[in-house]
């Protein structure tokens, strides 16, 4: 009986002799790629991005007027309400030009964003007692972007 060739593909590519069908990428040394990971790459400049945004309106929120966020008495990191709206202004700008950064590929906006993702999860926390629900919406989304920055294998580490 007549055997079938190969298809033509790149070598390791599902239909090669040397790999079975249906088991994807087989060669040694690359480990199996995470697709919640990989997709979440892409994500995670797109929430850097959102997360920028809502910084710049937080800011421009506590920088325009001083009774939109609560007042809190006796807390230990007690700021200026117009001083926070500057902190929210510039790490919302600096967080969507990092998310932009990601989206586009570069190759500094991953290890940028995940600094300054922790950063802006620890502001949040900070700021906390002044919008409960926004600090928390910000800290969920910089914890799935700290995440999908440092799960990503789509390159080798070494």
């Amino acid at each position: 009986m007549a055997h079938a060739a190969p298809t033509p593909g790149p070598a390791g590519s599902p239909g090669q002799g040397d790999v079975n069908p249906g088991q994807g990428n087989t060669n040694p040394g690359q480990g199996d790629i995470n697709p919640w990971a990989a997709s979440g790459i892409i994500f995670a400049g797109v929430l850097l991005l959102v997360d920028g945004v809502l910084g710049v309106i937080k800011g421009i929120t506590g920088i325009a007027t001083d009774d939109v966020y609560a007042h809190v008495r006796n807390y230990t990191f007690k700021f200026d309400v117009t001083s926070w709206g500057w902190i929210h202004l510039v790490l919302g700008i600096v967080l969507g030009i990092v998310g932009w950064g990601i989206l586009k590929g570069a190759g500094w906006a991953r290890a940028t964003g995940v600094v300054f993702a922790a950063i802006s999860l620890i502001i949040n926390f900070i700021w906390l007692p002044y919008q409960p629900i926004w600090a928390i919406v910000s800290i969920a989304i910089d914890v799935f972007v700290i995440w999908a920055l440092c799960t990503d294998r789509s390159k080798a580490v070494i």
